[in-house]
């Protein structure tokens, strides 16, 4: 199993705005980032729907990576990323 570096890490995250909408994003620091959504500076998407709440996370081993991940989760359907984002023991498959 690869281990990941921290000083490289990035991770990719999903937040449920308050109007139940799904954002997703990357961040080298999650915790810095969440505080900057909340504060006006993370993006123009996420501040006027507050409060919201982080459904997903997953840690990438570089910028590059969760790049990548980042725009494979943004193609896909809305009905799709619930399914990623429910608990295993909810989760309805096709």
């Amino acid at each position: 199993m690869n281990k990941i570096n921290k000083n490289t890490a990035y991770t990719l995250y999903i937040l449920r705005c308050s109007d139940n909408s799904l954002y997703t994003g990357i961040a080298k620091n999650l915790a810095q980032r969440l505080q900057a959504h909340r504060l006006g500076r993370g993006s123009k998407y996420v501040y006027p729907r507050q409060p919201f709440q982080v459904v997903y996370r997953k840690v990438c081993a570089n910028k590059s990576l969760a790049l990548q991940q980042e725009a494979r989760m943004k193609k896909l359907r809305r009905d799709r990323k619930i399914a990623l984002i429910q608990p295993r023991q909810h989760r309805q498959f096709d």
